[in-house]
């Protein structure tokens, strides 16, 4: 792809498509604005390049209805404090009078449009809405890899209208980490996946059985897989119509020398909840009335002795139901294996990322990817709809 420093963006309009959707408390406050500083080398180039720079986002899930809790203007304030400049805040995204502030722009000036999703039209990807977009500026960067998957307005129809599109800085990044990690890795290359559904991740789980030297599966989806191979799982969460869908994986992954790891033993409890009671025992021992919530510790140490010889590892999705202190042990065991290891680290996946957080070993991680479902969706060998419109657009195959 092109990136934005290819292009002479001197004195320009640059339409900029973020992913400002950043999670606020009860009273609209920001609580975490990691995806707002992700953007910030982008637009501080752009400053230094006395761009004008107009910014686009969507904030949660308004359904084409202008809400207030769903506003941008908490995000324009945090914006302007970590730039130390002013940014100001349009009324609307699209309309005349946008078109009239975005046209008295000067070199150096910053404009959040509000919230793209208070219009249906963008999530339709209407020609009418990205052709309104396109009108106010010259050129488009798409900095956005948390929405790349989503064939929006703002992310592949407004590609048309401009002469000029590339990608921003972090867009790039994300490019660039993954095909280190999948399109030509060191190897040996380890893919971690875990969370709840074998469902949601069935095109990733076939993607990499072709690439991947081993692959590691925890999670509830470990538990379609358990029970596929004849374990007795319980109450556990189990996918039931894809029991012969995960024997076909493990036969795969056989056929194809891909070393298969699945959890030997587990932490379960009689019921999902904090308080509950629990207790350790193996894959082929846990009681009918009990469920499988946690990786055990002898499968820790199973998956920590597959990662020693690592050169890449490649994680989402987490092992157990860590968001309660019980079932936690097992992903943040895993967090510390990567954050100790001499291999290249790429976690992506909302739940993967706030585990990696709360173990506060961010730093210790090569990269951390901003997006889950694009993120899924490299896994699983696609395109994203908006990094090929911007392959399109600028004759790269």
């Amino acid at each position: 792809m092109k990136n934005i420093k290819d292009i002479d963006i001197v004195g320009k309009r640059l339409l900029i498509r973020v992913d400002f959707n950043v999670p606020l408390d009860s009273l609209g406050n920001i609580t975490d604005d990691t995806r707002i500083r992700g953007v910030l080398p982008t637009i501080n180039y752009a400053l230094d390049e006395h761009a004008e720079i107009i910014i686009c986002s969507h904030l949660g899930r308004p359904k084409g209805q202008r809400l207030e809790k769903f506003s941008l203007a908490p995000v324009a304030k945090r914006l302007a404090r970590l730039i130390d400049k002013d940014v100001r805040l349009a009324p609307d995204c699209v309309g005349d009078e946008v078109k009239a502030m975005t046209g008295q722009m000067k070199p150096g000036d910053i404009i959040l449009l509000e919230n793209l999703r208070y219009h249906s039209e963008e999530q339709e990807n209407d020609e009418g809405f990205a052709r309104q977009l396109a009108e106010l500026a010259d050129i488009y960067i798409n900095d956005a890899f948390a929405v790349a998957h989503r064939a929006h307005a703002s992310v592949v129809g407004v590609t048309t209208f401009f002469t000029e599109c590339a990608a921003g800085f972090l867009l790039q990044k994300e490019m660039d980490y993954f095909h280190r990690s999948m399109g030509d890795p060191r190897r040996p290359l380890v893919a971690i996946i875990g969370g709840a559904k074998v469902s949601s991740k069935l095109g990733a789980l076939r993607n990499l059985i072709d690439r991947v030297d081993k692959l590691i599966i925890g999670g509830a989806m470990a538990n379609t897989f358990l029970k596929a191979m004849g374990c007795s799982v319980g109450q556990s969460k189990v996918e039931d119509d894809l029991l012969e869908t995960a024997a076909s994986l493990i036969k795969s992954a056989a056929e194809k020398g891909v070393k298969l790891y699945l959890p030997v033993d587990c932490i379960v409890g009689d019921r999902l909840e904090p308080k509950a009671e629990t207790m350790r025992t193996t894959v082929q021992e846990v009681p009918d009335s009990w469920m499988m919530l946690d990786i055990g510790p002898a499968t820790t140490m199973l998956f920590s002795e597959a990662l020693e010889n690592a050169k890449t590892i490649i994680w989402n999705g987490p092992m157990g139901a860590f968001e309660m202190d019980a079932f936690s042990r097992g992903t943040m065991a895993m967090v510390e294996r990567l954050a100790d290891s001499h291999a290249l680290t790429i976690v992506g996946g909302g739940d993967t990322d706030v585990a990696v957080h709360k173990a506060g070993e961010s730093h210790n991680i090569s990269y951390i990817s901003t997006g889950g479902g694009a993120f899924l969706m490299l896994m699983e060998g696609k395109d994203l709809p908006g990094v090929a419109a911007l392959r399109e657009k600028n004759n790269y195959r």
